[in-house]
């Protein structure tokens, strides 16, 4: 990315990484979770090299190497992106999070901006199964993730 190290430190200095779990945004991934009625909800923050999950619905990782994330393409992105199925997508049917736990077969991620406008991390859905996404479960989306950046950009410390 043409910005990482600015990216980066934006996400240094909201000092969250490996910080314990945040109710507010438990909740959040529990709505987006419920809404999808989706395998997996993240939301994940993207460090130089792993992602690093604040919050988790339905899986036992805490992070992932950057190398097999799907948040690092997302954050590439203006805004989101989606892959209805991982299978048939060339940058992920080899990956080993399609090829085997926790099967990713469809993601929705919307892009976190810090107050800089830097991209830090995503609110995923992840389903086991392909699914289609519509222009309304990207508003849904949307929505959540600006209240996710609020939380997470108030949470500066």
């Amino acid at each position: 990315m043409p910005h990482e190290a600015e990216r980066l430190r934006a996400l240094e200095e909201l000092n969250i990484l490996d910080t314990e779990p945040d109710e507010h945004l438990d909740a959040i991934t529990k709505s987006a979770q419920d809404y999808f009625n989706c395998k997996i909800c993240l939301i994940s923050l993207v460090a130089e090299d792993r992602q690093w999950f604040k919050s988790r619905q339905c899986l036992d990782a805490t992070e992932t190497p950057r190398n097999v994330s799907f948040c690092t393409y997302a954050i590439a992105e203006e805004e989101y992106l989606i892959i209805p199925d991982a299978t048939k997508d060339y940058r992920f049917a080899g990956s080993p999070l399609v090829k085997g736990e926790p099967f990713i077969r469809a993601y929705a991620g919307m892009i976190l901006k810090s107050v800089q406008g830097y991209e830090l991390g995503t609110l995923c859905v992840i389903h086991d199964e392909p699914r289609e996404f519509s222009s309304q479960d990207v508003e849904v989306l949307r929505e959540l993730g600006k209240k996710i950046e609020l939380v997470l950009n108030n949470q500066r410390r």
